[in-house]
Protein backbone atom coordinates (compact mmCIF):
# COMPACT_ATOMS: atom_id res chain seq x y z
CA UNK A 1 0.00 0.00 0.00
CA UNK A 2 2.77 2.40 -0.26
CA UNK A 3 3.06 2.43 -3.79
CA UNK A 4 0.10 4.39 -5.08
CA UNK A 5 0.10 2.37 -8.38
CA UNK A 6 -0.18 -1.16 -8.81
CA UNK A 7 2.49 -3.26 -9.82
CA UNK A 8 1.40 -5.06 -12.70
CA UNK A 9 3.81 -8.12 -12.32
CA UNK A 10 3.30 -8.59 -8.49
CA UNK A 11 -0.66 -8.58 -8.59
CA UNK A 12 -0.11 -11.65 -11.31
CA UNK A 13 2.43 -13.20 -8.80
CA UNK A 14 -0.10 -13.40 -5.96
CA UNK A 15 -2.85 -13.57 -7.64
CA UNK A 16 -1.73 -16.56 -9.81
CA UNK A 17 -0.45 -18.51 -6.20
CA UNK A 18 -4.23 -17.06 -5.09
CA UNK A 19 -5.19 -19.09 -7.44
CA UNK A 20 -3.43 -22.18 -6.38
CA UNK A 21 -4.39 -21.89 -2.53
CA UNK A 22 -8.28 -20.74 -3.23
CA UNK A 23 -11.03 -23.24 -1.61
CA UNK A 24 -13.14 -23.40 -4.71
CA UNK A 25 -16.34 -25.45 -3.64
CA UNK A 26 -19.35 -23.07 -3.04
CA UNK A 27 -18.41 -19.99 -0.52
CA UNK A 28 -20.80 -20.93 1.96
CA UNK A 29 -20.73 -24.99 1.65
CA UNK A 30 -22.48 -25.11 5.08
CA UNK A 31 -25.33 -23.18 4.10
CA UNK A 32 -28.24 -24.06 2.67
CA UNK A 33 -28.30 -23.90 -1.43
CA UNK A 34 -29.10 -20.96 -3.15
CA UNK A 35 -29.54 -20.69 -6.81
CA UNK A 36 -27.40 -17.90 -8.26
CA UNK A 37 -29.34 -15.61 -9.58
CA UNK A 38 -28.72 -14.75 -13.08
CA UNK A 39 -29.00 -10.74 -13.73
CA UNK A 40 -31.59 -9.54 -16.23
CA UNK A 41 -30.53 -7.85 -19.39
CA UNK A 42 -29.41 -4.62 -19.49
CA UNK A 43 -28.89 -1.79 -22.00
CA UNK A 44 -25.23 -2.17 -23.28
CA UNK A 45 -22.83 0.06 -22.33
CA UNK A 46 -21.31 1.55 -26.17
CA UNK A 47 -18.68 -0.19 -27.95
CA UNK A 48 -19.65 -3.53 -25.89
CA UNK A 49 -21.74 -6.82 -27.06
CA UNK A 50 -22.34 -8.28 -23.47
CA UNK A 51 -21.67 -5.64 -20.54
CA UNK A 52 -23.96 -3.03 -19.71
CA UNK A 53 -23.24 -0.31 -18.52
CA UNK A 54 -22.07 -1.01 -14.47
CA UNK A 55 -20.86 -4.42 -15.82
CA UNK A 56 -18.69 -2.28 -18.28
CA UNK A 57 -17.60 0.04 -15.40
CA UNK A 58 -16.58 -2.73 -13.33
CA UNK A 59 -14.65 -4.20 -15.78
CA UNK A 60 -12.58 -1.72 -17.37
CA UNK A 61 -11.90 -0.50 -13.45
CA UNK A 62 -10.74 -4.07 -12.80
CA UNK A 63 -8.33 -4.58 -16.10
CA UNK A 64 -6.75 -0.97 -14.72
CA UNK A 65 -5.84 -2.59 -11.87
CA UNK A 66 -4.82 -5.60 -13.05
CA UNK A 67 -2.94 -4.40 -16.09
CA UNK A 68 -1.83 -0.91 -14.90
CA UNK A 69 0.15 1.92 -17.09
CA UNK A 70 3.39 1.72 -17.00
CA UNK A 71 6.81 2.29 -19.19
CA UNK A 72 6.22 -0.97 -21.41
CA UNK A 73 2.24 -0.81 -21.92
CA UNK A 74 -0.73 1.30 -21.92
CA UNK A 75 -3.58 0.84 -19.45
CA UNK A 76 -5.45 -2.44 -19.76
CA UNK A 77 -8.44 -0.26 -21.44
CA UNK A 78 -6.42 0.89 -23.95
CA UNK A 79 -4.49 -2.44 -24.43
CA UNK A 80 -8.24 -4.08 -25.30
CA UNK A 81 -8.21 -6.30 -22.36
CA UNK A 82 -11.72 -5.18 -21.44
CA UNK A 83 -12.96 -5.61 -25.41
CA UNK A 84 -11.79 -9.09 -25.35
CA UNK A 85 -13.52 -10.17 -22.40
CA UNK A 86 -17.03 -8.63 -23.87
CA UNK A 87 -16.30 -10.15 -27.14
CA UNK A 88 -15.22 -13.41 -25.62
CA UNK A 89 -18.49 -13.80 -23.12
CA UNK A 90 -20.87 -12.62 -26.13
CA UNK A 91 -20.21 -15.24 -28.26
CA UNK A 92 -19.76 -18.97 -28.53
CA UNK A 93 -17.97 -19.47 -25.38
CA UNK A 94 -20.10 -17.03 -23.38
CA UNK A 95 -23.34 -19.16 -24.46
CA UNK A 96 -21.74 -22.15 -23.25
CA UNK A 97 -21.82 -23.70 -26.64
CA UNK A 98 -19.41 -26.93 -26.21
CA UNK A 99 -20.66 -26.98 -22.13
CA UNK A 100 -23.49 -29.70 -20.94
CA UNK A 101 -25.84 -27.38 -19.60
CA UNK A 102 -28.76 -29.65 -18.86
CA UNK A 103 -28.06 -30.78 -15.52
CA UNK A 104 -28.73 -31.98 -12.64
CA UNK A 105 -25.96 -30.25 -11.14
CA UNK A 106 -24.86 -31.18 -7.58
CA UNK A 107 -21.62 -30.43 -5.29
CA UNK A 108 -18.98 -31.94 -7.48
CA UNK A 109 -15.15 -31.99 -6.49
CA UNK A 110 -12.89 -29.05 -7.70
CA UNK A 111 -11.07 -31.44 -10.37
CA UNK A 112 -14.78 -31.77 -11.52
CA UNK A 113 -14.26 -28.16 -13.69
CA UNK A 114 -17.12 -26.22 -14.48
CA UNK A 115 -20.28 -27.76 -12.53
CA UNK A 116 -22.25 -24.62 -12.74
CA UNK A 117 -26.25 -24.24 -14.18
CA UNK A 118 -25.27 -21.02 -15.74
CA UNK A 119 -23.60 -19.97 -19.18
CA UNK A 120 -20.02 -18.34 -18.84
CA UNK A 121 -21.37 -15.21 -19.49
CA UNK A 122 -24.19 -15.98 -17.12
CA UNK A 123 -21.97 -16.86 -14.45
CA UNK A 124 -19.20 -13.86 -15.54
CA UNK A 125 -22.29 -11.41 -14.82
CA UNK A 126 -23.43 -12.85 -11.21
CA UNK A 127 -19.93 -12.61 -10.30
CA UNK A 128 -19.74 -9.39 -11.23
CA UNK A 129 -22.76 -8.22 -9.00
CA UNK A 130 -22.15 -10.62 -6.41
CA UNK A 131 -18.59 -8.76 -5.92
CA UNK A 132 -19.85 -5.34 -6.74
CA UNK A 133 -21.91 -5.93 -3.85
CA UNK A 134 -19.60 -7.13 -1.58
CA UNK A 135 -17.37 -4.02 -2.60
CA UNK A 136 -20.03 -1.88 -1.33
CA UNK A 137 -20.92 -3.65 1.51
CA UNK A 138 -16.98 -3.34 2.89
CA UNK A 139 -16.29 0.09 1.41
CA UNK A 140 -19.36 1.66 0.59
CA UNK A 141 -18.27 2.64 -2.74
CA UNK A 142 -19.06 0.51 -5.71
CA UNK A 143 -15.61 -1.48 -7.26
CA UNK A 144 -15.54 1.20 -10.39
CA UNK A 145 -15.16 3.90 -7.84
CA UNK A 146 -12.40 2.48 -5.63
CA UNK A 147 -9.08 4.44 -5.80
CA UNK A 148 -6.48 1.81 -7.34
CA UNK A 149 -4.09 0.52 -4.23
CA UNK A 150 -7.24 -0.67 -2.20
CA UNK A 151 -9.52 -2.45 -5.47
CA UNK A 152 -5.78 -4.03 -5.95
CA UNK A 153 -6.38 -5.41 -2.54
CA UNK A 154 -10.08 -6.36 -3.05
CA UNK A 155 -9.37 -8.17 -5.98
CA UNK A 156 -6.98 -10.67 -4.09
CA UNK A 157 -8.72 -10.96 -1.36
CA UNK A 158 -11.32 -12.66 -4.12
CA UNK A 159 -8.79 -14.35 -5.40
CA UNK A 160 -7.86 -15.90 -2.06
CA UNK A 161 -11.43 -17.07 -0.63
CA UNK A 162 -11.45 -14.04 1.66
CA UNK A 163 -14.90 -12.38 0.29
CA UNK A 164 -17.86 -14.96 0.26
CA UNK A 165 -21.13 -14.58 -1.31
CA UNK A 166 -24.14 -17.22 -0.47
CA UNK A 167 -24.94 -17.62 -4.65
CA UNK A 168 -21.66 -18.53 -5.40
CA UNK A 169 -17.96 -18.97 -4.50
CA UNK A 170 -16.22 -15.70 -5.95
CA UNK A 171 -12.86 -17.05 -5.57
CA UNK A 172 -13.99 -20.07 -8.10
CA UNK A 173 -15.05 -16.85 -10.48
CA UNK A 174 -11.74 -14.96 -10.65
CA UNK A 175 -9.59 -17.94 -10.54
CA UNK A 176 -11.54 -19.98 -12.89
CA UNK A 177 -12.84 -17.15 -15.25
CA UNK A 178 -12.11 -13.66 -14.83
CA UNK A 179 -7.82 -14.30 -14.75
CA UNK A 180 -7.91 -16.89 -17.58
CA UNK A 181 -10.31 -14.25 -19.58
CA UNK A 182 -7.12 -11.43 -18.40
CA UNK A 183 -4.35 -13.83 -19.76
CA UNK A 184 -6.10 -14.92 -23.06
CA UNK A 185 -6.69 -11.19 -23.70
CA UNK A 186 -3.10 -10.14 -22.86
CA UNK A 187 -1.43 -12.68 -25.01
CA UNK A 188 -4.34 -13.65 -27.66
CA UNK A 189 -4.34 -12.01 -31.68
CA UNK A 190 -5.73 -8.48 -31.90
CA UNK A 191 -7.99 -9.33 -33.83
CA UNK A 192 -10.04 -10.92 -31.57
CA UNK A 193 -9.68 -7.64 -29.18
CA UNK A 194 -7.00 -7.47 -27.03
CA UNK A 195 -3.23 -7.04 -26.75
CA UNK A 196 -3.94 -4.03 -29.02
CA UNK A 197 -1.13 -2.58 -31.15
CA UNK A 198 0.72 -6.56 -30.11
CA UNK A 199 1.44 -4.46 -27.49
CA UNK A 200 1.79 -7.89 -25.05
CA UNK A 201 3.62 -9.55 -27.82
CA UNK A 202 6.64 -6.60 -27.72
CA UNK A 203 6.59 -7.44 -24.69
CA UNK A 204 7.65 -10.85 -24.42
CA UNK A 205 9.80 -10.84 -28.13
CA UNK A 206 6.64 -12.98 -29.30
CA UNK A 207 6.75 -12.66 -33.65
CA UNK A 208 3.24 -13.59 -33.99
CA UNK A 209 2.00 -15.93 -36.68
CA UNK A 210 5.15 -16.24 -37.99
CA UNK A 211 6.34 -17.95 -34.73
CA UNK A 212 4.35 -21.34 -36.06
CA UNK A 213 7.04 -21.83 -39.51
CA UNK A 214 8.43 -24.75 -38.43
CA UNK A 215 12.01 -23.75 -40.18
CA UNK A 216 12.13 -20.27 -37.79
CA UNK A 217 11.34 -22.00 -34.91
CA UNK A 218 14.42 -24.79 -34.86
CA UNK A 219 16.57 -22.36 -36.44
CA UNK A 220 16.25 -19.29 -33.43
CA UNK A 221 15.39 -21.42 -30.67
CA UNK A 222 16.41 -20.10 -27.63
CA UNK A 223 17.83 -16.94 -29.69
CA UNK A 224 15.99 -13.60 -30.64
CA UNK A 225 13.73 -13.59 -33.65
CA UNK A 226 14.18 -11.06 -35.81
CA UNK A 227 10.66 -9.94 -36.76
CA UNK A 228 10.01 -9.83 -33.24
CA UNK A 229 9.91 -5.82 -32.77
CA UNK A 230 7.31 -6.33 -35.68
CA UNK A 231 5.00 -8.77 -34.90
CA UNK A 232 2.62 -9.75 -37.33
CA UNK A 233 -0.98 -10.90 -36.54
CA UNK A 234 -3.99 -12.31 -38.17
CA UNK A 235 -5.09 -9.20 -39.68
CA UNK A 236 -1.37 -8.70 -41.19
CA UNK A 237 -2.43 -11.66 -43.62
CA UNK A 238 -5.70 -10.68 -44.19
Amino acid sequence: MNNPEPNRRDFLRRAALAAGLASLPPALADAPEVPPVVAAPVPLAAGYLSFGLEEAAFVEAMVDVMCPADEHTPRGVECGLALFMDRQLAGAFGRGERLYLRGPWRQGRPEDGYQLPLTPEQFFKTGLKAADHACHQQHGQHFADLAAPLADVFLLAIAEGKILDARLSLAEWFNDLVYPLFTQACFADPIYGGNQDKVFWKLLGYPGLPAVNGLNMVKYRGKPFPGAKNPQSIQDFS
